[in-house]
């Protein structure tokens, strides 16, 4: 299978694994609120196995509907830490990952993956523990013929995802976090767990009052 109608950004910067641990400790819905509630996809997309969990670096892949070529020649592009964030237009007709590549995608170092359109085999994926996020499931495989973009800007459930950009997805959803955000989130985010920490205690003593 030749590549030669999938165009290829030969490079671009990821962030620092130190940067990405400090964003795994914080929920989607928290990140949302810190990011003035923006830059979060829209709730079509979510983890097609109950637990699903990633932070990662954005490798956007743009494919034809029901289409993976681009999706396979992104393999050789996987950094460890990299989330494939997959523009496959929501197409539901046809899956553009199964449990293969979700193997493969691991086994580069792949943090996860977020489709924008179907994937299959959810119970093996569920299994080896790939977290995957997309519009829902179908049997039908993908057509090989290309063309499309690997390592280019996409738009995914109304986002527009950059290459390197932060991607952050648990059974909430999804949110994009620009680099040069990330300091301002993480900081912001830090004073949403304070503050809701505060309210739980409130609760929590009106419980206790309350006798119950």
């Amino acid at each position: 299978m030749t590549q030669d109608n999938v165009r290829v950004n030969p490079s671009w910067e990821r962030v620092d694994e130190h940067l990405l641990k400090q964003f795994r400790g914080h929920s989607v819905a928290n990140l949302g609120d810190a990011l003035d509630r923006l830059n979060i996809v829209d709730g079509g997309i979510v983890p097609i196995w109950s637990g699903a969990r990633a932070v990662g670096t954005a490798l956007p892949v743009l494919t034809v509907a029901g289409d993976n070529k681009a999706v396979i020649a992104a393999l050789e592009h996987i950094r460890p830490g990299d989330i494939l964030v997959i523009n496959a237009f929501g197409y539901d007709g046809r899956a553009i990952i199964g449990d293969n590549l979700a193997q493969r995608f691991a086994v580069h170092g792949a943090a996860g993956a977020v489709v924008d359109g179907y994937v299959r085999d959810a119970a093996i994926i569920e299994r080896l523990g790939v977290p995957v996020f997309a519009r829902g499931l179908t049997p039908a495989g993908p057509f090989k013929n290309g063309p499309g973009t690997i390592g280019e800007a996409v738009a995914i459930g109304g986002v527009v995802v950059n290459p390197g950009d932060i991607v952050a997805a648990d059974g909430d959803g999804v949110i994009v976090i620009p680099p040069h955000r990330a300091e301002e989130a993480l900081a912001a985010v830090e004073e949403i767990v304070a503050r809701e920490a505060a309210l739980d205690a409130e609760v929590e003593a009106l419980r206790n009052a309350a006798g119950r």
